[in-house]
């Protein structure tokens, strides 16, 4: 992959033309995008459709968490619209994430990537809803339980990149949520790192927002991180 193959970029807006227009700003040189709850809440799938037709890559963040067969339904839907990525949450359960690969299968351009642990979650938090043991523990227990199911990756913090990429399927993705730049105030993401950080523990997707669409140039911004990205990977 070339380093801004690498770089997703959250298009977390109110709107469908705000979405457009910093896409239209980046241009070619940014290939990849990540659709969540807010924007498709906002403006449905026609945001996905319009992304495609551009030529790129959408990372559907659907977070899906329900049964079996209506997993299936929205991943299909989700293959069908020509998205290259979309989210299922592994505490849903092996049946949950295997309906989900099952239902991927007959679009090769789609891959199933397994939410381990949100990255506004502290150890903290996982004692409120009654799990035991540490987050990193119950982020590796939730990415095997993905590999047993079939699933193309996992989404876990920069923080969990290192172990995961020890104890997973070396062609196994690890996209990283809670990837920020260096000296940038903090975000609701509790479990974060820089683009440097995430790319030596062994992450191969990170998912950026802020840094890039509220930065003053956003071609800049979204040029410097590749850079970061291209001279980790030649270490």
């Amino acid at each position: 992959m070339q380093p801004n193959d690498r770089v997703i970029i959250a298009l977390d807006f109110d709107s469908e033309a705000e979405a457009m227009g910093l896409v239209e700003q980046l241009g070619a040189q940014a290939s990849s995008y990540k659709v969540g709850l807010q924007l498709l809440t906002a403006a449905g799938p026609s945001i996905i459709r319009w992304l495609t037709g551009q030529g790129k890559r959408v990372f559907l963040d659907l977070k899906l968490h329900e049964i079996p067969n209506s997993v299936a339904g929205a991943v299909t839907v989700a293959g069908q619209l020509g998205v290259a990525m979309v989210t299922v949450h592994a505490s849903a359960g092996t049946a949950v994430l295997r309906a989900a690969v099952e239902a991927a299968r007959p679009f090769p351009h789609l891959q199933v990537l397994a939410l381990t642990v949100i990255t506004s979650m502290g150890e903290q938090d996982l004692a409120d809803i009654g799990i035991s043991g540490s987050i990193l523990e119950q982020v590796e227990r939730l990415a095997l339980l993905a590999v047993s199911a079939g699933c193309h990756g996992v989404v876990a913090s920069p923080q969990e990149a290192m172990r995961l990429r020890q104890v997973l399927p070396a062609a196994m993705l690890i996209v990283t949520p809670g990837t920020q730049l260096a000296g940038e105030a903090k975000s609701d993401q509790t479990r974060t790192a820089t683009p440097t950080q995430a790319i030596l523990a062994g992450a191969t997707h990170l998912v950026i927002g802020r840094s890039i669409t509220r930065a003053t140039n956003p071609i800049a911004a979204f040029a410097s991180i590749c850079s970061e990205v291209a001279e980790c990977s030649n270490r």
